[in-house]
């Protein structure tokens, strides 16, 4: 990348331009922040439907889950069971 010298008004100090010059050239890159899950990469779609596939992911993933929850024992089936104890089971 090319580095061109920075416009500067009479307001801004050189020695923050410097100090952010140097931070801006110490930051991570795309990949380092995809890897460490700080960005999304959302490779190969349209950044106008990026919300809509999160928006489907997420009702996707609460389907799941409710599915899951309606699918546990009850806890008088595990007070049967043996699993838990009378004095655990929450009240119904």
């Amino acid at each position: 990348m090319a580095s061109t010298a920075p416009t500067t008004s009479p307001s801004l100090d050189p020695q923050a331009i410097s100090k952010l010059e140097q931070r801006l050239k110490e930051r991570p890159d795309k990949n380092d922040l995809v890897e460490r899950n700080i960005l999304k990469d959302d490779k190969g779609i349209a950044p106008s439907l990026v919300a809509a596939k999160e928006k489907l992911q997420r009702s996707q993933l609460e389907d799941k889950l409710d599915h899951a929850l309606q699918q546990r024992p009850k806890a008088e089936d595990l007070v049967k069971g043996g699993i838990l104890r009378e004095d655990e089971a929450p009240p119904s």
